[in-house]
Protein backbone atom coordinates (compact mmCIF):
# COMPACT_ATOMS: atom_id res chain seq x y z
CA UNK A 1 0.00 0.00 0.00
CA UNK A 2 1.65 3.32 -0.87
CA UNK A 3 1.54 5.58 2.30
CA UNK A 4 1.21 9.37 2.10
CA UNK A 5 4.54 10.95 1.73
CA UNK A 6 3.39 12.88 5.20
CA UNK A 7 3.00 10.35 7.05
CA UNK A 8 6.72 8.55 5.91
CA UNK A 9 8.12 11.68 7.68
CA UNK A 10 9.97 10.95 10.74
CA UNK A 11 9.28 13.57 13.54
CA UNK A 12 11.52 15.95 14.49
CA UNK A 13 13.06 15.09 18.33
CA UNK A 14 11.89 17.52 20.99
CA UNK A 15 15.02 19.15 21.19
CA UNK A 16 14.88 20.21 17.41
CA UNK A 17 13.19 23.13 15.25
CA UNK A 18 14.02 24.52 11.93
CA UNK A 19 15.22 27.88 11.83
CA UNK A 20 14.40 30.21 9.20
CA UNK A 21 17.41 29.75 6.97
CA UNK A 22 16.26 26.08 6.33
CA UNK A 23 19.14 24.69 8.85
CA UNK A 24 18.08 22.58 11.65
CA UNK A 25 18.47 24.22 15.12
CA UNK A 26 19.52 22.26 18.10
CA UNK A 27 18.80 23.06 21.89
CA UNK A 28 21.03 21.91 24.55
CA UNK A 29 22.13 23.39 27.94
CA UNK A 30 25.84 24.11 28.81
CA UNK A 31 27.08 26.20 31.83
CA UNK A 32 23.71 27.93 32.69
CA UNK A 33 22.85 28.71 29.50
CA UNK A 34 20.45 27.86 27.34
CA UNK A 35 21.78 26.90 23.58
CA UNK A 36 19.62 27.49 20.15
CA UNK A 37 22.40 26.36 17.67
CA UNK A 38 22.68 25.57 14.43
CA UNK A 39 26.03 23.77 14.31
CA UNK A 40 25.17 20.16 16.18
CA UNK A 41 26.77 19.83 19.53
CA UNK A 42 26.57 16.45 20.12
CA UNK A 43 28.67 17.04 23.23
CA UNK A 44 26.39 19.06 24.57
CA UNK A 45 23.41 18.29 27.07
CA UNK A 46 20.00 18.23 24.80
CA UNK A 47 16.92 20.22 26.20
CA UNK A 48 14.00 21.10 24.97
CA UNK A 49 13.20 24.08 22.20
CA UNK A 50 13.07 27.82 24.81
CA UNK A 51 13.85 31.06 24.74
CA UNK A 52 17.81 30.89 24.13
CA UNK A 53 20.20 32.52 26.51
CA UNK A 54 22.69 32.42 23.48
CA UNK A 55 22.03 31.51 19.87
CA UNK A 56 24.47 30.14 17.87
CA UNK A 57 24.28 30.50 13.55
CA UNK A 58 25.30 29.71 10.66
CA UNK A 59 26.20 32.03 7.83
CA UNK A 60 28.57 34.62 6.43
CA UNK A 61 30.71 36.76 7.98
CA UNK A 62 32.31 40.08 6.98
CA UNK A 63 35.80 40.17 8.29
CA UNK A 64 38.99 41.17 5.91
CA UNK A 65 41.46 40.29 8.49
CA UNK A 66 40.51 36.57 8.71
CA UNK A 67 43.09 34.49 9.37
CA UNK A 68 45.14 33.14 5.68
CA UNK A 69 47.82 30.38 5.30
CA UNK A 70 47.57 28.19 8.16
CA UNK A 71 47.03 31.01 10.96
CA UNK A 72 45.21 32.61 13.36
CA UNK A 73 43.60 35.90 13.27
CA UNK A 74 41.85 37.71 16.10
CA UNK A 75 39.87 41.30 16.77
CA UNK A 76 38.23 42.47 19.93
CA UNK A 77 35.75 45.61 19.14
CA UNK A 78 33.36 47.00 22.62
CA UNK A 79 30.04 45.22 20.60
CA UNK A 80 31.63 42.40 18.31
CA UNK A 81 34.90 39.77 18.93
CA UNK A 82 35.93 38.29 16.27
CA UNK A 83 38.11 34.93 16.26
CA UNK A 84 39.67 33.06 12.77
CA UNK A 85 41.68 29.70 12.24
CA UNK A 86 41.91 29.53 8.28
CA UNK A 87 41.36 25.96 8.72
CA UNK A 88 38.52 25.71 10.39
CA UNK A 89 36.24 29.25 10.20
CA UNK A 90 35.53 32.24 11.22
CA UNK A 91 33.40 33.08 14.49
CA UNK A 92 31.70 36.03 15.39
CA UNK A 93 30.47 37.08 19.39
CA UNK A 94 27.96 39.84 19.51
CA UNK A 95 24.28 40.97 20.47
CA UNK A 96 25.52 41.95 24.15
CA UNK A 97 26.82 38.09 24.31
CA UNK A 98 24.23 36.65 23.12
CA UNK A 99 24.60 35.44 19.86
CA UNK A 100 27.63 34.03 18.01
CA UNK A 101 27.86 33.64 14.38
CA UNK A 102 29.95 30.75 12.30
CA UNK A 103 31.39 31.34 8.74
CA UNK A 104 32.87 27.50 8.12
CA UNK A 105 35.87 27.14 6.16
CA UNK A 106 35.03 25.45 2.77
CA UNK A 107 34.55 21.60 3.51
CA UNK A 108 34.40 21.88 7.22
CA UNK A 109 31.65 20.11 9.18
CA UNK A 110 30.01 20.43 12.22
CA UNK A 111 32.10 17.53 14.26
CA UNK A 112 35.07 20.20 13.35
CA UNK A 113 33.55 23.27 14.29
CA UNK A 114 32.76 22.40 17.37
CA UNK A 115 36.76 22.07 18.29
CA UNK A 116 37.26 26.15 18.79
CA UNK A 117 32.73 26.75 18.82
CA UNK A 118 33.00 24.98 22.82
CA UNK A 119 36.96 25.89 23.61
CA UNK A 120 38.29 29.17 23.01
CA UNK A 121 35.10 30.95 21.26
CA UNK A 122 32.62 29.68 24.22
CA UNK A 123 34.94 30.93 26.84
CA UNK A 124 35.72 33.91 25.20
CA UNK A 125 31.97 34.12 25.07
CA UNK A 126 31.26 33.30 29.29
CA UNK A 127 34.07 35.74 29.72
CA UNK A 128 31.97 38.85 27.98
CA UNK A 129 29.29 37.46 30.21
CA UNK A 130 30.82 38.77 33.28
CA UNK A 131 32.05 34.75 34.38
CA UNK A 132 35.75 34.30 35.25
CA UNK A 133 36.54 31.49 32.93
CA UNK A 134 39.69 29.45 33.82
CA UNK A 135 41.68 26.97 31.36
CA UNK A 136 41.25 23.93 33.57
CA UNK A 137 39.08 21.21 34.41
CA UNK A 138 36.87 20.94 37.62
CA UNK A 139 35.15 18.05 39.04
CA UNK A 140 32.45 17.66 41.93
CA UNK A 141 33.19 15.61 44.99
CA UNK A 142 30.39 14.84 47.21
CA UNK A 143 29.02 19.03 47.46
CA UNK A 144 32.93 20.32 46.97
CA UNK A 145 34.79 21.21 44.06
CA UNK A 146 38.18 20.86 42.61
CA UNK A 147 40.05 22.40 39.93
CA UNK A 148 42.73 21.35 38.05
CA UNK A 149 45.11 24.28 36.36
CA UNK A 150 48.37 23.87 34.91
CA UNK A 151 50.48 23.99 31.73
CA UNK A 152 49.85 21.89 28.81
CA UNK A 153 50.58 18.31 28.85
CA UNK A 154 50.40 18.83 33.10
CA UNK A 155 48.01 16.12 33.59
CA UNK A 156 44.13 18.26 34.21
CA UNK A 157 42.07 15.90 31.96
CA UNK A 158 44.13 13.02 33.11
CA UNK A 159 43.78 13.76 36.57
CA UNK A 160 39.89 14.59 36.11
CA UNK A 161 39.50 11.43 34.63
CA UNK A 162 41.13 9.45 37.38
CA UNK A 163 38.82 11.26 39.88
CA UNK A 164 36.11 10.09 37.96
CA UNK A 165 37.09 6.68 38.31
CA UNK A 166 37.53 6.98 41.72
CA UNK A 167 33.12 7.75 41.88
CA UNK A 168 33.26 11.61 41.75
CA UNK A 169 31.48 13.62 38.84
CA UNK A 170 32.51 15.73 36.14
CA UNK A 171 31.70 19.39 36.21
CA UNK A 172 33.77 21.17 33.18
CA UNK A 173 36.90 20.02 31.38
CA UNK A 174 38.88 22.58 29.58
CA UNK A 175 36.28 25.56 29.92
CA UNK A 176 35.81 25.75 33.61
CA UNK A 177 33.21 28.98 34.09
CA UNK A 178 33.07 30.47 37.42
CA UNK A 179 29.76 32.58 38.59
CA UNK A 180 30.35 35.48 41.31
CA UNK A 181 27.73 37.15 41.56
CA UNK A 182 27.73 36.04 45.30
CA UNK A 183 31.27 36.73 45.99
CA UNK A 184 30.81 35.04 49.25
CA UNK A 185 30.14 32.26 47.73
CA UNK A 186 32.21 31.00 44.25
CA UNK A 187 30.36 28.82 42.07
CA UNK A 188 31.33 26.44 39.40
CA UNK A 189 29.00 26.10 36.16
CA UNK A 190 28.59 23.01 35.21
CA UNK A 191 29.99 22.34 31.59
CA UNK A 192 29.00 19.17 29.15
CA UNK A 193 29.50 15.94 29.68
CA UNK A 194 32.97 15.22 27.87
CA UNK A 195 36.61 14.90 28.54
CA UNK A 196 39.14 15.02 25.98
CA UNK A 197 42.15 12.42 27.01
CA UNK A 198 45.39 11.49 25.36
CA UNK A 199 45.55 7.64 24.43
CA UNK A 200 47.72 6.94 27.07
CA UNK A 201 46.16 8.11 29.69
CA UNK A 202 42.80 6.81 28.68
CA UNK A 203 44.10 3.69 28.73
CA UNK A 204 45.48 3.51 32.00
CA UNK A 205 42.10 5.10 33.16
CA UNK A 206 39.72 3.27 31.43
CA UNK A 207 36.65 4.91 31.62
CA UNK A 208 33.72 2.15 31.75
CA UNK A 209 30.96 4.51 31.42
CA UNK A 210 32.04 6.50 28.58
CA UNK A 211 31.83 6.54 24.93
CA UNK A 212 34.60 7.65 23.19
CA UNK A 213 33.77 9.32 19.59
CA UNK A 214 35.24 9.41 15.83
CA UNK A 215 38.43 11.16 15.58
CA UNK A 216 37.27 14.35 13.83
CA UNK A 217 41.03 15.64 12.42
CA UNK A 218 44.68 13.48 12.45
CA UNK A 219 46.68 16.88 14.48
CA UNK A 220 44.07 16.76 17.18
CA UNK A 221 45.37 14.08 19.35
CA UNK A 222 43.61 14.05 22.42
CA UNK A 223 40.52 11.77 21.78
CA UNK A 224 36.62 12.94 23.44
CA UNK A 225 35.10 10.47 25.40
CA UNK A 226 31.61 11.24 26.28
CA UNK A 227 30.40 10.60 29.73
CA UNK A 228 27.39 8.55 29.73
CA UNK A 229 27.25 8.63 33.61
CA UNK A 230 29.34 10.92 36.17
CA UNK A 231 28.45 14.10 35.06
CA UNK A 232 27.38 16.67 37.72
CA UNK A 233 24.49 18.63 35.96
CA UNK A 234 24.02 21.53 39.45
CA UNK A 235 26.61 24.46 40.05
CA UNK A 236 28.50 23.59 42.79
CA UNK A 237 30.77 25.74 45.17
CA UNK A 238 34.56 26.38 44.40
CA UNK A 239 36.14 24.12 47.58
CA UNK A 240 40.02 24.10 45.84
CA UNK A 241 41.82 25.44 42.99
CA UNK A 242 45.54 22.89 42.20
CA UNK A 243 47.94 24.14 40.04
CA UNK A 244 49.52 20.57 39.00
CA UNK A 245 53.37 19.96 38.61
CA UNK A 246 54.99 16.38 38.42
CA UNK A 247 56.58 15.19 41.08
CA UNK A 248 58.23 12.33 42.83
CA UNK A 249 55.25 11.77 45.15
CA UNK A 250 51.54 12.90 45.41
CA UNK A 251 51.46 16.28 47.53
CA UNK A 252 49.81 19.24 48.02
CA UNK A 253 51.04 22.60 49.61
CA UNK A 254 49.50 25.78 49.45
CA UNK A 255 50.97 28.77 47.85
CA UNK A 256 51.87 31.84 49.41
CA UNK A 257 49.18 34.83 49.02
CA UNK A 258 51.62 36.53 46.84
CA UNK A 259 51.88 33.74 44.52
CA UNK A 260 48.39 32.61 44.42
CA UNK A 261 47.07 35.61 42.11
CA UNK A 262 49.42 35.47 39.05
CA UNK A 263 48.61 31.48 39.35
CA UNK A 264 44.93 32.50 38.56
CA UNK A 265 45.75 35.24 36.49
CA UNK A 266 47.88 33.02 34.21
CA UNK A 267 45.26 29.86 33.53
CA UNK A 268 42.60 32.19 32.70
CA UNK A 269 41.12 31.65 29.48
CA UNK A 270 40.98 35.38 28.71
CA UNK A 271 44.70 35.67 28.80
CA UNK A 272 45.38 33.62 26.24
CA UNK A 273 44.50 36.51 23.87
CA UNK A 274 46.71 38.73 25.44
CA UNK A 275 45.90 42.54 26.11
CA UNK A 276 43.31 43.46 23.27
CA UNK A 277 41.24 40.97 25.07
CA UNK A 278 40.96 43.22 28.13
CA UNK A 279 40.09 46.50 26.74
CA UNK A 280 38.19 49.42 28.57
CA UNK A 281 36.78 48.26 31.43
CA UNK A 282 37.71 44.47 31.16
CA UNK A 283 40.86 44.51 32.48
CA UNK A 284 39.83 46.20 35.87
CA UNK A 285 37.15 43.86 36.23
CA UNK A 286 39.13 40.71 35.52
CA UNK A 287 41.76 41.37 37.75
CA UNK A 288 39.11 41.77 40.48
CA UNK A 289 37.78 38.39 39.86
CA UNK A 290 41.02 36.39 39.86
CA UNK A 291 42.46 38.61 43.31
CA UNK A 292 38.31 37.36 44.44
CA UNK A 293 39.11 34.01 43.90
CA UNK A 294 42.65 34.30 45.11
CA UNK A 295 42.20 35.69 48.40
CA UNK A 296 38.49 33.91 49.33
CA UNK A 297 39.49 30.10 47.97
CA UNK A 298 43.14 30.22 47.73
CA UNK A 299 45.43 27.98 45.48
CA UNK A 300 47.81 24.98 46.06
CA UNK A 301 50.46 22.91 44.40
CA UNK A 302 49.50 19.39 43.38
CA UNK A 303 52.42 17.44 42.72
CA UNK A 304 51.16 14.46 40.43
CA UNK A 305 53.65 11.28 40.34
CA UNK A 306 55.01 11.05 37.38
CA UNK A 307 53.90 7.52 35.51
CA UNK A 308 50.04 7.14 34.84
CA UNK A 309 49.86 4.27 37.49
CA UNK A 310 50.46 6.18 40.15
CA UNK A 311 47.38 8.80 39.52
CA UNK A 312 45.63 7.34 41.95
CA UNK A 313 48.09 8.61 44.54
CA UNK A 314 47.07 12.01 43.95
CA UNK A 315 43.20 11.43 44.03
CA UNK A 316 44.05 10.10 47.46
CA UNK A 317 45.92 13.02 48.47
CA UNK A 318 42.88 15.78 47.06
CA UNK A 319 40.31 13.52 48.74
CA UNK A 320 42.71 13.62 52.08
CA UNK A 321 43.06 17.59 51.61
CA UNK A 322 39.51 17.73 50.82
CA UNK A 323 38.18 15.97 53.70
CA UNK A 324 40.32 18.15 56.22
CA UNK A 325 38.41 21.11 55.75
CA UNK A 326 41.51 23.20 56.20
CA UNK A 327 41.87 26.19 54.38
Amino acid sequence: MNLPTASLARPKPATETMAPSGRVRHFYKAYGLIVSSQVALPELEPTPPATPDLEIAVGPIYFPDAASQGATAFRFEPARQYLSWQAVGTFMISGSRRRIDVDPAPGIDDPLLAFPLLGPVMALALHQRGLLVLHASAIAVDGKSVIFMGDKGAGKSTTAGAMIRAGHRLLTDDVVALDLSDPDRPMILPGFPQLKLAADAAGAIHLEQAEVRPQVHPQIDKAQHRLRDGFAAEAVPVSRLYVLERGGQAAISPLTGAAALPAVLKFSYVTRFGREALADDFAAAHLSQCALIAGRIGVSRLEVPAGLDRIDEAVVAIEADLASGAR
